[in-house]
């Protein structure tokens, strides 16, 4: 059909139209100006932010080819803002955002690749000797553990399969990984186990494991970064082959076992994590209550410990230096104070052995300590986001663990909320009575306790799926106590052991430390202490998360627009259905939620880690039940028949729960019954249930499974093809394809 030029002239946008049009993309480019001009002092604030989104995409994105993508299509955006943006702010704000996010992803791959040694990729007991790197007792498990350098393999076991392989090629031994962590039971540590020792073993050794479902912690990524090929567990004789120098049992080895023969008890445990930050003495039932009471922070050295010690050696170095008059005279005191106290932190980070939290902790110390040096202020937005800058081009890989997250959101969240001009105006100092000056005092801790309990509760429901929900109440009186009284006592008391006084501190740092472990117990102990969650979708996190940023970084009222990604994160995880139904990769463990919400496992045997994991993923509280004990499930010696009521069906979950071989034909007919069949083993062709069927080889591919009956919905460990480098080297070996060369 023909248009007519009337009509095609119609059509066309009239002059006034486009007036109006490019008049509105003016007025809009302009507004954005405006607001960036009046923003222009925060947007440096969003150079760590933009570089941790590029480290965030490498890690959601699991193919090669979509981060090259990615890289070059950042790369594109910054160049056409540069191209197109006239000089302005907006531009150059797109172009630097999108160069920076690009250099975050491309330093994380760049990372990743450097850990490409051997990880372990089956079961492999074998006897070799190594090196000892690191040795870390662990008094409450009983256990030592040691992180290893193999060196050769001596023997493996004479099994079926060893011998075959000896006879295709006779000097085939497998070849360990560069790096090792193995438990050993006291009983069986060798006298003069140090570090720097080599030894010869044996042990059954495993690679490190995938999330056992959605969701729990994955420690195949932990350990890729942390260039740790596999674990095990040793068994004897253990022989020491080269003795290790004896300096080398270090000196936050001997303080950690001085600490604890002069601290006996879970007192003695947080002890030593304050001073060498070696947390393996914590007896557990102390170590939950202080998860649950919200106060665990305080055993892992991080900024309070290195302010604490940063301050007390300032201090003590001005007062000293300021009895003698002629230095005082002629030089800025402050100076000499604040270099002992950037060595003291690098120390005290060295003694607690350069864990990752604890340099952060340094680095950021180190820069207040420039600042103040500088004549600058030293606690501002902008510190906080050079620490979390350098710390991101250091460590890119910190940014997906819960250490990272916590502490710079809870001091960020600090000095945001104290800079703002309402706030400040209400805590700032004044000449008033003294006790309206402590009730501001108190006014001031409560809230800024209320508001970073708020900020860290969405990163403790993602990581840890419970979090303590009277922890800002509990930490108003036990942070100022760790940190004004127990850590100042602890020192005296090292101190004082010098010539052998100390004993009078130690009691008093042993007093102090019963009433910080009072606290959290008994906070622990309070109904509903603890809020539980099951796993959060991702989007629901990130949502929170950039919604807090946008209220934390701007300074304007469009700050306000942060509470709708925010509201909207938490709406969708709190709607988000817990799962029904968990199973582990293995087929082994299953965990099903019951009637009343709580928990029941399949195994009678179950150890306490897998228990836990199973409840922490399912957002139940509380010890978890057995299947066999529930009315709605009838369970024998090889299997359990479990029935659930659930979005309006009938669920019927069999599941094999022994290593028994069960006749074909009486399996076949118990899952013609069923509408979900889980078994460890392989099940047969004909065994074919009415909704799904989780066995060995569907559960090779999958993961974990984590299934929320009243949605029907499953969600799974693995997804499709996924290239990043822990997940390639402990992908499962699938038939037809060919093994990995040992």
């Amino acid at each position: 059909m023909a248009i007519s030029a009337a009509d095609a002239a119609s059509t066309r946008p009239s002059r006034l139209q486009i007036a109006r049009i490019t008049g509105f993309a003016r007025r809009l480019r302009d507004g954005l100006e405006l607001w960036l001009e009046a923003e222009r002092d925060q947007l440096v604030l969003w150079l760590p932010v933009a570089l941790g989104a590029g480290i965030t995409a490498w890690f959601i994105l699991s193919l090669t080819y979509q981060w090259r993508a990615l890289i070059f299509a950042l790369g594109a955006v910054a160049l056409i803002a540069l191209a197109t943006g006239r000089g302005g702010r907006a531009g150059r704000v797109v172009a630097i955002g999108a160069a920076t996010m690009a250099i975050g992803l491309a330093l994380i791959w760049w990372r990743a690749a450097g850990y490409a040694g051997r990880t372990l990729t089956g079961p492999t007991i074998a006897t070799f000797e190594a090196k000892v790197e690191q040795v870390q007792p662990l008094p409450p498990r009983q256990l030592v553990r040691l992180r290893l350098t193999p060196l050769r393999v001596v023997a493996v076991p004479d099994s079926h399969q060893d011998r075959r392989s000896r006879r295709r090629r006779p000097d085939a031994l497998p070849v360990l990984p560069a790096h090792l962590r193995v438990n050993i039971a006291d009983a069986d540590v060798p006298a003069g186990l140090v570090p720097g020792a080599t030894i010869r073993l044996g042990a059954r050794l495993m690679p490190p494991a995938e999330p056992a479902v959605p969701g729990a912690y994955d420690f195949a990524r932990v350990a890729w970064f942390g260039d740790l090929g596999g674990t095990g567990r040793a068994f004897p004789p253990i022989e020491i082959v080269t003795p290790g120098p004896v300096a080398n049992n270090g000196l936050r080895d001997r303080l950690s076992r001085h600490i604890q023969a002069s601290v006996p008890g879970g007192a003695g445990g947080i002890a030593t994590a304050l001073a060498t930050g070696d947390q393996g003495a914590m007896p557990e039932v102390d170590a939950d209550a202080m998860r649950r009471s919200g106060l665990a922070h305080l055993l892992s050295v991080s900024g309070l410990h290195i302010s604490a010690v940063v301050a007390a050696t300032m201090f003590v170095v001005l007062r000293l230096l300021a009895l003698w008059p002629w230095l005082a005279l002629r030089f800025q005191l402050r100076l000499f104070a604040a270099a002992a106290g950037a060595l003291a932190a690098i120390g005290y980070t060295a003694l607690t052995g350069w864990e990752v939290p604890t340099v952060r902790s340094c680095v950021a110390a180190v820069l207040v300590i420039v600042a103040l040096m500088l004549g600058r202020e030293a606690i501002t937005l902008r510190l906080v986001a050079a620490g979390a800058f350098l710390v991101l081009l250091l460590f890119p890989d910190a940014l997906a663990g819960p250490s990272f997250q916590l502490s710079f959101a809870a001091v960020a969240t600090i000095v945001a909320l104290h800079e703002h001009p309402r706030v400040h105006g209400w805590f700032m100092k004044r000449d008033e009575h003294w006790l309206r000056k402590v009730g501001r005092e108190i006014a001031s801790l409560l809230l800024t306790g209320f508001v970073v309990e708020v900020a860290l509760l969405p990163i403790s429901l993602f990581h840890f799926h419970k979090a303590g929900v009277y922890g800002a109440v509990a930490n108003i009186v036990a942070i100022p106590l760790t940190t004004f009284v127990t850590m100042p006592l602890e020192a005296l008391a090292l101190l004082f052991d010098l010539v052998g006084a100390g004993a009078p501190f130690w009691w008093l740092t042993a007093r102090s430390l019963d009433l910080l472990l009072w606290i959290a117990h008994s906070t622990a102990s309070i109904p509903g202490s603890v809020a539980a969650l099951p796993s959060m979708p991702g989007g629901a996190y990130a949502l929170m998360v950039a919604g807090g940023l946008w209220i934390a970084l701007w300074r304007t009222r469009w700050r306000r627009l942060g509470l709708l990604p925010l509201i909207a994160g938490a709406t969708w995880a709190l709607l988000t259905p817990a799962p029904d139904l968990l199973v582990t990769g293995d087929g082994r463990h299953v965990a099903l939620r019951t009637a009343d919400g709580g928990l029941a496992l399949l195994r009678d045997r179950t150890g306490d880690y897998v228990a836990d994991m199973m409840t922490e993923n399912s957002g139940a509280d509380g010890e978890p039940m057995l299947l066999a004990d529930q009315p709605d499930a009838r369970c024998s010696r090889d299997l359990c028949l479990a029935e659930r009521v659930a979005g309006g069906r009938h669920w019927r979950i069999l599941a094999t729960r022994s290593a028994y071989l069960l006749p074909t034909d009486q399996l076949v007919t118990a899952c013609a019954t069923a509408d979900i069949v889980i078994s460890e083993r392989r099940s047969p062709a004909r065994c074919r249930p009415r909704w799904l069927r989780l066995d060995r080889a569907t559960l090779a591919h999958t993961g974990g499974v984590a299934i929320a009956l009243s949605s029907a919905s499953v969600r799974t460990v693995r997804s499709g093809i996924d290239e990043h480098p822990w997940r390639v080297t402990t992908a499962p070996h699938r038939p037809g394809r060919r093994k990995e060369q040992q």
